[in-house]
Formats: C-alpha cells, structure tokens, sequence
C-alpha cells in the first residue's frame, strides 16, 4: 500500500466523501487512491476556490472540510481562503503537494518550505515524514482541527512520501479523529451559575463555530435553560452587522456578558467602556490561549472570571444546570426587538427608478420561502450586507470576520454539494462574483445547480462609500466597473442567464433560474446603497 493509498483510507475512515481540488504533479497519487476508496473529487478552477468550498462543506456538514493543492505556487494560492477559514472556525485540512524529501536542497520542482507560511493561517501545519506514519499524521491534523475553537489544519506532502510503500501499517481508529471534549470544571460552572443568577441584564455571546446553521437548536435551547438573550455573531462589522439591527444598545445595557467562544476584539469594540453598560462584568470561556489573554488585555478589571473550557461543552452545561433564577422575559423581548430592528423601507423607490438592494433582497426572500428547503449565501461587501440584514434561512454562510470577499461562488457550490435537495441563493455584488467567475463552468460540468444573484451598481461600492465619507465626490478614483453582462458569460460557461432591470420582471427572472435546473446568474441593475445601519451606529 502506498502512501497515498493509507492517506485516502484515513479519510474514507473520517467520513470524507468529497474532495476539492486542483490538480498538480505531485497530487497525482492521491488522484489514483481516491478511485479505490471511492471518494469524489470535485475539481475546481483555482487552488482559493478548493480552500472556500472545504470551508462551506464543514460548516454545513460539521465535518472537516478537505482541499488538496499542488506544491509552492498552487499552495500560495490557497492561503487568503485559508485565512477566512481561520476567522470563521471552520475545520478545513488543507493538503498540498511537495516536492520529495530525498530532493531536499537540490533545487527540486517546486521545492518550497510550505509549513512556515501557513503555520500563522492555521491551527498546526506539519510535513508528513513517512508513508509509514502518514495514517496518524493525518488523524493528528483532523482531531485538532475539529478540536477546541475549530479551525484549519496543513499537511504537505512529499511526492516520495506518497509514492513510498507503508510497509503493511494498520489505519488509525475512527476515535483518534473526534474532537477533544473539555469542559467547565464544577467550580467554574457554579461561579458561571451564580453570576448568571445574580444578572438582571445578561448576554450570551457566542463565536462563528456555534452559530445555528452549525449547531441547529443548541442556541435557542441554551437560550430558553439561562432565560437570557444568547446569540452568535459572526461578522466583520460586529456590533454594526446590519442583520443585528440595534443591538449595540443591548451591549450599553446588559450587566454581565458572557463570551462563549466569541473573541473580545474590534468586532465588540475591544470591549472598551464606551461600547459597554457602566459596571458591566465580563466571563469568557475559551480555549485558546491567545484569546483569553487578548479579553485580559482589552477588559482589564472588568473581566470578572476567565476560564480555559471548550465553549460547546459549556454550552451543554449551562443548558443541563439552567440559571433562570430572575424572570427576564422583558429583557429578552428587548433584546430580540432591538436585533430585529431595520432603519429601511424596502417600499423606498431608488434613485432613477432603480431596483434597491433592499427590494432585491426581499424578492429572493420570496422563493427561498416557496423552496422546501433553502441555503442563504451572502457576501461582499455594501450590497452584502444588504443580504444579511434582509435574507434569512435555515441555514446561511456569510464571508465571515476575516472581511475577505470573493468566497460566494464558491461557497454555494459546496452548499449545493452538500445539500442537494435545497435551493441554493448566493447573495452577491458585481465585484465580489469576480474573484471566482470560473467557478460557474466547474458547477456547470459538475451538475450543481445553484442561483447566483448580483446586485450590480458598477462598482466597488464599499470603498466607493468610503471615498464619499473621507475624501468627498470630487475625489473618487478607481472603484468603478462597467456594466458587463455577468448573465451572458454564464450562458456560455454552461448555466442560465437573467438580466434585470425593472422591479416588475425580478420575481418572474428569479422562479426561471430557480425552474432552470442549471447554475444561473440573475444580474440585477441596482441603485447602490450604503450598507443599512440601526440607531445605535
């Protein structure tokens, strides 16, 4: 058995049925392994695209997402995706090709030293040494990156190591690639507990990794066990993410915060008094090191208990022991009204007539309501927003804290993959569907359908916005893109087309891509908009 044949098998025994790849010289033999154990390889156009999609596949499946790339330039290209994955906590293993040991320092091809420049993108990069330990090099890589604060883990590959006969080693167990489990000790549920009891005006924040798409009920359940306000906030505009509607309010108000998981950084304006009630106190339970020390340093002596625990654990504590002891159905109405809270009137007419974002948005609500199941994709940024404050589904990816654009095609094709009986919408600007346009033929050839909805206003509308802000409309430079006819160039890579211009024709455009059966483009001419924004921004 070769290396490549004991790297597959211990993904077949993980659960991996899916791979997203680029191809590559020295990937070749887990190319031919792949056919014996009898995984897909869902073969994409670009190495960043494999990288989004394991992303997308492990935060709609709760399993690890894998992505295999070829050596050095197919590695590079791969690191921004695996950038975002990190901020969303989502549990990819990145596997790249590598030029053979037995070369080392001949100036083989390719040879590049890979760990160093994904070891700051990733949980644990590591070389494999030998076919003999690649089984238990792997299981290692998936347990941690299912384990704690999920995330992304890199193993390279040497071409010698997966060409090498293993020498009859066994498979590692299923076990060693579950997640470690570590929870609150009793002392520290019972401190949890009391402050819990003791609070008038409490939150539950959580991180990406426990948000609803990825943990169904458990916020809502938790929610219901401590009768406080709970929810996970995933997004790089924090307490201004236009799909919490005012709840920077909340923040001003609420007594004791509890951070399950969720980083005390810009995105909860570094904890900083001005964002917070006076006297209110802080609990953060995390697992990694970096983020406690980062809640000391940005709370000071308002944290008033730090503890090393996996948040999911306890979460699953919490709800066991409950701590309803004050009623707090007014508070948590407060909160859920705030959260709910729109500063729009998606009846407003835009400027010239135009569609806005607000009522495109509102359309795709429409037939993800009459779909028996939908997939809500959103990213980019102004008219991105727009998605997340007026979409909303069972289950949604959004392009997450690390700010980063371009995923949304990639991440529907994934969704697709992993869903496929649902609707897929991917929510979109005209700049964002640029990063990964091939993608649409690798939907096409794959037989993937999903619905892609530009808002176009011909350009780059968030830095365009800021250029307004800072600088004025006389200085305006280089944010501004041509009306290309998105919808056309899917047509020829395969897919549907539609192209809007008039309110009265959206709803009819969207049930025919819906109704094509195939991946389909809906460019919809927009008024571009800033992103909306509650009260309290």
């Amino acid at each position: 058995m070769r290396g490549a044949d004991l790297l597959v098998q211990t993904l077949a025994l993980a659960g991996v049925t899916k791979i997203f790849s680029l191809s590559g010289n020295q990937i070749m033999p887990v190319y031919d392994a792949c056919i014996d154990a009898g995984i897909e390889i869902i073969h994409t156009r670009h190495e960043g695209a494999a990288v989004f999609m394991a992303d997308a596949w492990a935060q709609l499946t709760g399993e690890i997402g894998i992505a295999l790339v070829t050596a050095a330039p197919g590695a590079a290209n791969a690191m921004g995706p695996l950038f975002s994955a990190r901020q969303s906590e989502s549990p990819v293993l990145l596997l790249t090709g590598d030029s053979p040991r037995g070369q080392d320092g001949k100036g083989a091809f390719q040879e590049f030293d890979q760990v160093p420049m994904t070891a700051p993108l990733t949980k644990m990069s590591m070389r494999a040494e030998s076919a003999a330990t690649l089984g238990d090099t792997v299981a290692l890589a998936i347990r941690t990156a299912l384990s704690g604060r999920p995330g992304p883990v890199h193993v390279a590959l040497p071409f010698d190591v997966v060409e090498a006969n293993t020498g009859g080693v066994r498979l590692p167990t299923a076990a060693s690639m579950l997640r470690e489990h570590h929870a609150l000790d009793e002392k520290d549920l019972a401190q949890v507990l009391e402050a819990l009891t003791d609070a008038k005006a409490p939150l539950v924040l959580c991180g990406p990794a426990m948000n609803a798409t990825r943990q169904g009920t458990v916020l809502t359940a938790l929610r219901d066990a401590l009768d406080a306000p709970v929810l996970a906030m995933e997004s790089p505009r924090g307490l201004k993410d236009p799909s919490l509607g005012d709840f920077a309010h909340a923040l001003k108000q609420a007594d004791l915060v509890i951070s399950l998981g969720k980083p005390v950084n810009f995105t909860l304006g570094f904890g900083a008094a001005a964002a917070c009630a006076a006297g209110c106190r802080w609990i953060v339970i995390d697992n990694e090191t970096a983020e406690r020390e980062r809640a000391e340093l940005n709370l000071g002596d308002r944290l008033a208990l730090v503890i090393d625990a996996n948040p999911l654990d306890a979460a699953g504590q919490l709800m066991d022991a409950g701590a309803g002891g004050r009623a707090r159905k007014d508070w948590r109405g407060q909160v859920a009204a705030l959260i709910a809270a729109r500063s729009y009137d998606v009846s407003a007419s835009g400027a010239d007539g135009k569609i806005t974002s607000a009522q495109l948005v509102a359309a795709v609500q429409r037939q993800m309501e009459a779909a028996n199941e939908a997939v809500l994709i959103c990213d980019g940024g102004e008219f991105g927003q727009w998605a997340q404050a007026g979409g909303h589904a069972a289950e949604r990816i959004i392009n997450g804290p690390s700010g980063a654009i371009g995923g949304g095609l990639c991440y529907a094709l994934a969704a697709r993959a992993a869903r496929p009986n649902a609707t897929v919408f991917a929510l979109m600007g005209d700049g964002t569907v640029g990063f990964h346009f091939a993608e649409f033929e690798t939907a096409a050839r794959e037989n993937l359908p999903f619905v892609v909805v530009i808002g176009n206003d011909t350009c780059w509308n968030a830095e365009h916005q800021i250029q307004l802000r800072e600088y004025g409309k006389d200085r305006l430079i280089g944010c501004q893109l041509s009306g290309a006819r998105y919808d056309q160039a899917v047509m020829a890579l395969g897919g549907h087309g539609e192209y809007v211009t008039d309110l009265a024709d959206l709803d009819a455009a969207l049930a025919r891509a819906v109704a094509s059966g195939k991946v389909a483009c809906v460019n919809v001419i927009i008024d571009g908009q800033p992103a909306p924004s509650g009260s309290a921004h």
